[in-house]
């Protein structure tokens, strides 16, 4: 069956393969990518800690270093190791709509673990000696959804805030 080009203000016929088209779609939304492991807290943690040093508008070397740092030591990785999660936590920050995807997992770890979480956050937040708003804000707003109390999540910040202190006294 013919059918009118739509959009012309001339007669352009052209075939209608509705067949082809329906493959066509069916390629584009039936793909079926393997998604990421966000059970796995390396990578929820990454995910979370990219957003936040890109949170205040810019992402600095010294708040990539804290990354890298904070994920090595944490969860033992090389590096090739941690570029490898960073690149694919930045993938995964960048298709996300909120932080539950990435928040949801990590409330089963133990509060010992949950609380080094925040800690890596402040430790991001304060690596370029500066506490922007939407920094302090996201840090909250993640250890509330993981269950760090307020009161944990202010002694931490200042605890992180007097070490970047004497570092740069250094």
């Amino acid at each position: 069956m013919d059918r009118l080009l739509p959009g012309t203000t001339h007669f352009t016929l052209y075939p209608f393969k509705a067949d082809l088209m329906f493959e066509a779609l069916t390629r584009l939304f039936g793909k079926t990518e393997t998604p990421a492991d966000l059970s796995d807290p390396k990578l929820a943690v990454a995910a979370l800690l990219v957003h936040l040093a890109a949170v205040d508008g810019s992402m600095g070397e010294d708040e990539r270093r804290a990354i890298r740092g904070a994920l090595m030591d944490h969860y033992d990785l090389d590096e090739p190791a941690v570029d490898k999660l960073i690149r694919d936590a930045a993938q995964q920050d960048a298709d996300a709509v909120d932080f539950y995807k990435f928040t949801s997992g990590l409330t089963r770890l133990e509060m010992d673990d949950r609380v080094e979480i925040i800690r890596m956050m402040w430790t991001v937040v304060f690596a370029d000696r500066k506490n922007h708003e939407l920094e302090d804000n996201m840090v909250w707003r993640i250890a509330e959804l993981i269950g760090v109390s307020s009161r944990d999540r202010t002694i931490l910040r200042n605890q992180v805030r007097g070490k970047a202190a004497e570092a740069e006294d250094q």
